[in-house]
């Protein structure tokens, strides 16, 4: 059981506070070692108490300890963009839609939006197409357009739906297409990359009756534009403008790495909590560079527009989301308007 993995050494946890972190050069909440000071979290594959009496006590302990933060969240949207490892392997998927399903039992109101580059290369493959790249951005043809929005939205987004209802969710698949849910335009580079687009604007209507109903929307991020020419989105990007247009507390982007690092050759220099002028150092410093620039700057925006905190988190990590929702320590990098 989930919660039975849970163990945390002190007593209730408070909530992580939004902190002003100007104090540091560039606005970094540095990572402090004392275990003393700190509240921190314990997890195990197995349980060392023996005792049945002893483990019911330990997952009560924990449903105890994370009420703060589900009352802090009760009610809210959380916007997650799920992708990388965690939909690569079976177990870290079981992980993503278990955290979704008890989010939204909990009282959050979690929407999924997805991308599923694997899954379409593995079919371009299949159909003869060797899948090209230009600075890390798919090209898009209109046969590769064809297999994208089959694989996305006829494949992926369906199963991600069928194993959230049977983890005991209700879940509504839809893409950018649906209800005008997403308005595409062609990408500045669209001679060189074809029909690859970008967010022109958001109508979250349709977004609105299902949350409030209890059940998750899980978007695939095909989207078309006024005429009806269907184009790739970058799922980053919709994340953070869908999380903008429903007014979501949070947007967490699930990665393949741990987050944010002042050092880029030291995966130990996490940086657990920045704002977004000290995000916009890092940048100008070049300590953040390459894949992770387009996260940083959709975080950014989404943070401009009213979202209140946005996290890069370690999507390798099991249950990643409860511990950045449910715990003071987090597992990634959370950005600060």
């Amino acid at each position: 059981m989930l919660l039975a993995r849970l163990h945390f050494s002190s007593s209730l946890l408070a909530p992580k506070p939004l902190s002003n972190s100007t104090s540091s050069p560039n606005h970094v909440k540095p990572i402090t070692p004392s275990l003393s000071s700190r509240r921190r979290l314990r997890i195990s594959a197995t349980s060392t108490i023996d005792s049945p009496a002893a483990k019911a006590l330990s997952r009560v302990d924990v449903l105890s300890e994370a009420l703060p933060f589900i009352q802090r969240f009760k009610g809210k949207t959380v916007v997650v963009k799920y992708g990388g490892a965690a939909m690569k392997s079976p177990e870290l998927q079981a992980s993503v839609i278990r955290d979704l399903v008890l989010l939204s039992c909990v009282g959050l109101r979690p929407i999924l939006v997805h991308g599923g580059g694997p899954e379409i290369n593995s079919w371009l493959l299949r159909v003869g197409v060797d899948p090209q790249f230009r600075n890390g951005l798919r090209v898009t043809d209109a046969l590769t357009m064809e297999v994208v929005e089959m694989v996305l939205v006829g494949k992926v987004n369906k199963n991600l739906v069928s194993l959230i209802n049977v983890a005991g969710g209700i879940a509504v698949g839809l893409c950018g297409k649906d209800a005008r849910l997403i308005t595409a335009r062609p990408s500045p580079n669209a001679a060189a990359l074809g029909f690859v687009g970008e967010v022109a604007r958001v109508d979250a209507t349709v977004l609105h009756p299902i949350i409030a109903s209890g059940h998750i929307p899980v978007i695939a991020t095909v989207a078309a534009d006024e005429t009806g020419q269907a184009y790739n989105i970058n799922a980053d990007t919709a994340a953070g403008e869908i999380a903008a247009a429903v007014g979501a507390e949070k947007l967490l982007l699930l990665t393949d790495v741990s987050g944010i690092l002042a050092d880029r050759n030291d995966p130990g220099s996490l940086v657990k909590e920045i704002d977004i002028a000290g995000v916009r150092q890092m940048v100008s410093d070049e300590q953040v560079a390459g894949g992770m620039i387009p996260k940083v700057e959709c975080c950014v925006r989404a943070l401009a527009q009213g979202v209140h905190t946005a996290s890069i988190i370690d999507g390798r990590v099991p249950h990643s989301l409860l511990l950045e929702i449910l715990t003071d320590e987090g597992t990634g990098t959370m950005i600060t308007g």
